[in-house]
């Protein structure tokens, strides 16, 4: 039972059977043809035979031999005048064996008056004997080919399961200390869309490594400092008698910190949420269509805040495969961030653009730019005096990881602000897609 544990040996097995009943298939057939083919040659022989005979040697009745020296020692066949048999019409053949002798038998018509029949005996022990060489050949052969075909077998099983051993023993050894992406180009062909799936998931474990820790470390930061200051108020109202006022005050700024710890545990929760999202299953949308749908939401938000934003959307349409949900993630947070750092009656540039193996979404601001030297992708990280928790594009990139699609954010080349990026590739590699 162990060894069918194995898919080496389930292959191997499985392999070895179909070879050996493909051969055994073909030697039968191929004994079967050449014993079809001998005795259809003989038939035809003797055939020929009983008709030259029916039609030279008259005048003969039922009981008579009609031998002869030519016919016994160069023909090897002996002929004699017989009784109609039972139930036969016509030339009919028939086989026995006698004294470990094989005899062929043809009952041919001869006199129709009399009702008589020639039987035509032919003595096949030599066929008989090379059929049964033959037999005995095809069976010895079968067995060393069926020895060939286990050691064929096991070099083909083995063949095939190395590599997925190698991936195996690879992703076995992995833990969060030592995850490196597996080569790719040392895979075969069919192998290489599974590596290259494992690589973007090896990737997104590394990027969640990376980000956990720093998550959890500003969780813990973000919440308690607002919980120390509103102790510290606390402790400092309780010290002596207040006012009225004083007290209502103290009570309004833990109210304050209260509203902004459960902003930051909103946000939090969106990670958990998002992570949901990711195993939503990608959908044919008009990429193009589905921007422009958008953009009509943001324009909204962006008058409220007394800006504007420009679309240009190129190609005029672009079929792709994708998961809309996480997309609106990555656009929508990069538009929000562009109407927070664009100043009033400033302009932001929505656009969409095909490149040579995908097609770009960019985000243009007019705000103050950003620190390219900062990892902005980092949990909590905040960016010049705007407020906000610092996860919405950590989130972004979660959420293109899970895409297969990547994101940037760099400063524009006229200085005037940053240029948030979306790239999507013409064959995306998430596992869902």
């Amino acid at each position: 039972m162990l060894l069918f544990q194995s898919l080496k040996s389930k292959l191997l097995v499985r392999l070895t059977i179909a070879s050996a009943i493909l051969i055994v298939l073909f030697s039968t057939l191929l004994y079967g043809l050449i014993k079809q083919s001998l005795y259809e040659e003989i038939q035809n022989q003797l055939l020929k035979q009983a008709a030259f005979i029916a039609t030279t040697a008259t005048n003969h009745h039922v009981g008579e031999r009609i031998d002869s020296f030519y016919l016994q020692k160069t023909l090897n066949i002996s002929v004699q005048v017989i009784k109609k048999p039972l139930f036969i019409q016509e030339a009919t053949f028939t086989e026995y064996a006698k004294d470990k002798h094989h005899y062929l038998v043809l009952f041919y018509p001869y006199d129709f008056k009399e009702q008589t029949y020639l039987e035509v005996k032919k003595d096949i022990t030599p066929i008989y004997k090379i059929l049964s060489k033959l037999y005995k050949t095809i069976i010895i052969t079968n067995i060393i080919a069926f020895g060939f075909i286990i050691i064929y077998a096991v070099f083909i099983s083995s063949y095939i399961t190395k590599y997925i051993s190698k991936i195996t023993k690879k992703l076995s050894s992995m833990n969060e200390n030592m995850l490196k992406p597996i080569k790719v180009k040392d895979l075969p062909e069919e192998f290489q869309p599974l590596g290259k799936s494992l690589n973007m998931l090896i990737n997104r474990i590394q990027t969640f490594v990376k980000y956990q820790k720093e998550l959890f470390i500003g969780i813990a930061h973000e919440l308690k400092t607002p919980l120390a200051v509103m102790k510290l108020k606390n402790e400092v109202t309780l010290i002596k008698k207040r006012s009225p006022e004083e007290y209502i005050e103290t009570i309004k700024l833990n109210i304050k910190t209260i509203n902004e710890m459960n902003k930051m545990i909103e946000n939090i929760l969106k990670i958990g949420r998002q992570e949901g999202d990711q195993f939503e299953p990608p959908v044919k949308i008009d990429l193009i269509e589905y921007l422009k749908e958008k953009s009509k939401n943001y324009k909204l938000l962006a008058r409220h805040e007394n800006k504007d934003i420009i679309t240009d959307f190129h190609p005029s349409h672009y079929i792709t495969v994708i998961q809309p949900t996480l997309l609106n993630h990555i656009i929508q947070n990069f538009v929000q961030n562009a109407i927070k750092f664009t100043p009033p009656q400033g302009k932001i540039l929505l656009r969409s653009y095909p490149i040579t193996n995908g097609i770009k979404i960019e985000v243009l601001d007019e705000g103050p730019g950003i620190n390219e030297k900062s990892d902005l992708f980092a949990p909590f990280k905040r960016e010049g005096k705007q407020g906000g928790v610092g996860l919405g594009l950590f989130l972004a990139k979660s959420a293109a990881d899970a895409m297969g699609v990547t994101i940037s954010i760099k400063n524009r080349k006229d200085k005037k602000g940053a240029i948030a990026t979306l790239f999507i590739p013409n064959q995306l590699v998430c596992p869902l897609c």
